[in-house]
């Protein structure tokens, strides 16, 4: 009974107005107004595709549908929408009047909603905000709303192996940029309906979609109000990545510890998950913030859950001793050699002394011009195309290492110090945390080469200090170490075996228990879930 038509033309006249001045300001019952608004708002942009549908009778535009070329699947408008407007409208009832159209509510409930989730908008700011984020928008004339409806069609990046965490044994998922991608793959994980999701929309201009999952009746009812706290009062035009996100939302002590974890694999969110912490995800980004972080979670990898206890063990302490020797490798080097000499043995003393004999520069000034210069391969290498990133790292560090030895500008034993060090800042799980063990090795090396010892090991209680009196979400930063709690020491430095660790950690809910409330197993097939 009625055609279709492109009926989009660029900045028609009539309406005046900008889409800022949409907010609040409700549609019109007649649909030409609408159309016009619409097109004067969005300033003619060549992917807003606004198709009109009208009586073959008298020409009378019944409906219009409204969306934004690319971010939609045009199947699904066509199948859905177009196809249900056209062939059933109003089932041969005659339109009552001009611009008005009976039962039209009645119409879409019966043949439009098979498209998928159908919202209502009655103002110009909802309309946009449905337009530009993948639905289709039907207006009806003589109505002074319109139907929002979930067609999303665009291209996005796959489920793909993790490139920045990656485990010998485990899943190898990662996360992606498709927000309701990101939260199934989480769903696929914890099949349970306690798991819940509140999502907010931050950012003036962006409008980015955010959501923050938790398991009700595990995680903290204060943890989680002070993450809806944080995220309300987040002021800003965009967010762009969950970096944005976790700056408006980390604690604001000034320090260069890490507060909140970020990663993107799903295992290790569903385990954070079941641990009592909440996870916020962000549209466009596979970084997913998870919250309150101690300081121990940075140091425990996915893998120390898929291998043996003693093996996880073993590698955990391994870490940690890793950890130290990063931190602390070139300032006590530096201390020893410049004013400690009597704690070596004579042999190695000698063999030090000769090789620094024709070294122009104290020790202090060697290791720094040595770990600046690693530094500056370190990030040339990340910034430099894939293909031969690693590979001018690698010969460069090795070309510079070597040529600078014979040149006497550097002695052996600093290159063997600074090559350690620079192999065990890779052993961090957490990248973020292996940039805070650098900054943090030349503060010690600059104590180091001005007091010796004596200023590392006050340093040392200056950095166990802070630690101890950072926060994260109100959760003690060193928990279980500071403040000290025996019975959550089975999964810090060592980890023992699952079947003698059945509490959460201190970030849960308190006494929740992980097998308060176990099911019994169900086998798959048509009382259980076969993945």
């Amino acid at each position: 009974m009625f055609n279709s038509n492109n009926a989009f033309s660029s900045n028609s006249g009539g309406v005046k107005g900008t889409g800022a001045d949409a907010a609040g300001v409700p549609l019109a019952a007649v649909i030409s107004v609408n159309i016009q608004r619409i097109r004067q708002d969005l300033g003619g942009s060549d992917d807003i595709v606004i198709r009109e549908i009208r009586s073959e009778a008298d020409g009378l535009t019944m409906a219009a549908i409204a969306y934004t070329d690319g971010l939609v699947d045009a199947h699904a408008i066509n199948q859905f929408v177009m196809k249900s407007l056209s062939l059933n409208w109003l089932a041969g009832e005659e339109p009552a009047g001009p611009d008005v159209v009976p039962d039209a509510v009645r119409l879409l409930e019966s043949f439009v909603v098979a498209a998928g989730a159908v919202d209502t908008v009655s103002d110009y700011n909802g309309l946009y905000d449905a337009m530009l984020s993948g639905d289709v928008v039907v207006l009806l004339a003589g109505y002074t709303f319109a139907y929002a409806i979930d067609v999303k069609g665009w291209k996005e990046r796959g489920v793909t192996e993790t490139s920045n965490q990656t485990t010998i044994r485990g899943p190898r998922e990662s996360f992606s940029e498709s927000l309701r991608t990101n939260t199934s793959l989480i769903r696929r994980k914890i099949k349970n309906p306690n798991l819940w999701l509140e999502t907010y929309s931050i950012g003036r201009v962006t409008k980015t979609s955010v959501t923050v999952m938790h398991i009700r009746g595990v995680a903290k009812d204060s943890v989680l109000e002070e993450v809806r706290k944080r995220l309300q009062t987040i002021r800003i035009d965009g967010i762009l990545e969950s970096g944005d996100i976790e700056e408006f939302i980390q604690d604001t002590t000034y320090t260069f510890f890490p507060t909140i974890i970020n990663t993107e694999r799903p295992d290790t969110v569903a385990a954070h998950l079941l641990e009592g912490r909440v996870a916020i995800l962000v549209e466009g980004t596979p970084n997913v913030l998870v919250v309150p972080a101690p300081f121990v979670a940075f140091l425990q990898s996915p893998e120390d859950y898929y291998q043996r206890a003693d093996f996880s063990s073993a590698l955990r302490l391994l870490r940690y001793l890793s950890a130290f020797i990063s931190v602390l490798a070139p300032s006590l080097y530096i201390a020893i050699t410049t004013f400690h000499q009597e704690m070596l043995p004579t042999a190695l003393l000698i063999s030090l002394a000769s090789q620094r004999e024709n070294v122009p520069f104290p020790a202090f000034v060697e290791a720094l011009a040595m770990e600046i210069t690693f530094e500056i391969l370190r990030e040339a290498g990340l910034r430099m195309p894939r293909a031969i990133g690693q590979a001018v790292s690698v010969v460069g560090t090795l070309v510079i290492g070597q040529a600078a030895v014979e040149a006497g500008i550097v002695s052996a034993a600093m290159v063997i110090v600074v090559s350690i060090t620079a192999i065990s800042n890779f052993t961090f799980p957490a990248y973020n945390m292996s940039i805070t063990s650098r900054m943090l090795r030349f503060l010690f090396m600059m104590l180091a080469g001005s007091f010796g010892l004596f200023g590392i090991i006050l340093g040392l209680f200056a950095l166990l200090l802070h630690m101890s009196s950072l926060r994260s979400f109100g959760e003690p930063y060193m928990s279980p170490f500071a403040p000290i709690v025996v019975g959550k020491q089975k999964d810090t430095l060592i980890r023992l075996p699952k079947r003698w660790k059945l509490s959460r950690s201190e970030t849960a809910d308190s006494g929740n228990r992980l097998l308060k409330d176990a099911a019994p197993v169900s086998k798959g097939g048509e009382n259980g879930a076969n993945d």
